[in-house]
């Protein structure tokens, strides 16, 4: 069901919009940053949206569209009512990283009470396919491309900055005012030519289109941030899947050193002969007391004792 807008100078009613973010405001009411189709980008101020018995419990969702009613003048009004606007739509978990990406371009790119109708179309429209199953990257890639046209950045795919038309089997260098540049393959971030057709087209082929138009794309966006990341991206990057350990390839084994020869047994010394006597040199006499045992003793004392005679006393 679609309500009819009612405005006046403090009160606005059934005003259709989303909900980007919000997060509590001390125990029971919250803050609310709503996207309408009329009146932009608004923070609202949900008093007792947590209680128990609050008719809002339920109702503020995201991905869900709403219709929304606020007073005041200044840029957080106060919440009044809200109800779902059509069937109870609910985005599947698996997507939800795609949707909060969507609310993150949008809180980041659009100002406070600026409208942009056709914005809140096409993320109504991306939102809706999302939840329906539509492939996720041509939908997203679709989106980002009329947000840039939206916001006044739209992109030049279909000709050259000299005025020549696109050849879909030429290769180009991708500029975000300047516009395609013909260059060679191996040129440093080349696209090729038939994927900035289908980009142009909305109509992406095979996933070197995809690919190629994600590229584009994230380059322009990027430069609209002007160097504000994205907690969205670094979230989906931290929950990729990682190669699972089975399935990576084992480092190449060290080969084992060779086998080193055991040094061979050392022979024992040969016994060594006790030096010899200390001889005198060739005419020269050793004092008495060094010279040898023999020559220091009587021969007398060497010689046989004599044979004992039988008989003897």
């Amino acid at each position: 069901m679609t309500g009819a807008i009612k405005a006046s100078a403090r009160r606005v009613h059934l005003a259709p919009a989303y909900v980007l973010h919000q997060y509590a405001y001390r125990d029971t009411s919250r803050i609310v940053e709503v996207f309408t189709s009329e009146y932009g980008r608004l923070t609202l101020f949900a008093r007792g949206a947590n209680g128990p018995k609050s008719a809002l419990r339920g109702v503020l969702r995201p991905f869900q569209r709403l219709l929304v009613s606020w007073s005041g003048k200044s840029e957080a009004c106060q919440l009044i009512a809200a109800e779902l606007d059509g069937l109870l739509t609910t985005l599947p978990k698996e997507r939800l990283m795609s949707g909060f990406y969507l609310n993150e371009l949008l809180l980041k790119l659009t100002e406070r009470c600026d409208p942009h109708p056709d914005i809140f179309c096409s993320y109504a429209s991306c939102v809706q396919s999302l939840c329906f199953g539509e492939a996720q990257e041509p939908t997203l890639r679709r989106f980002e491309k009329h947000l840039l046209n939206d916001l006044g950045y739209g992109l030049e795919l279909a000709q050259t900055d000299e005025g020549l038309p696109v050849e879909p089997g030429s290769y180009y260098r991708f500029g975000r005012e300047s516009g395609p540049q013909a260059c060679v393959a191996e040129a440093p971030g080349a696209v090729y030519g038939q994927s900035l057709t289908d980009l142009h087209n909305e109509r992406f082929g095979d996933d070197r289109s995809l690919r190629d138009a994600k590229r584009v794309l994230r380059a322009a966006l990027d430069a609209c941030l002007d160097g504000r990341p994205l907690k969205s991206r670094e979230v989906m990057r931290a929950l990729r899947p990682r190669e699972p350990l089975a399935d990576r390839a084992a480092p190449p084994e060290r080969a084992a050193p060779p086998d080193r020869a055991a040094p061979p047994d050392r022979a024992p010394p040969p016994d060594r002969a006790p030096p010899p006597d200390h001889a005198p040199p060739p005419g020269r006499s050793l004092p008495p007391d060094r010279a040898p045992l023999h020559d220091r003793l009587p021969l007398a004392d060497f010689a046989p004792p004599p044979d004992h005679a039988p008989g003897a006393a």
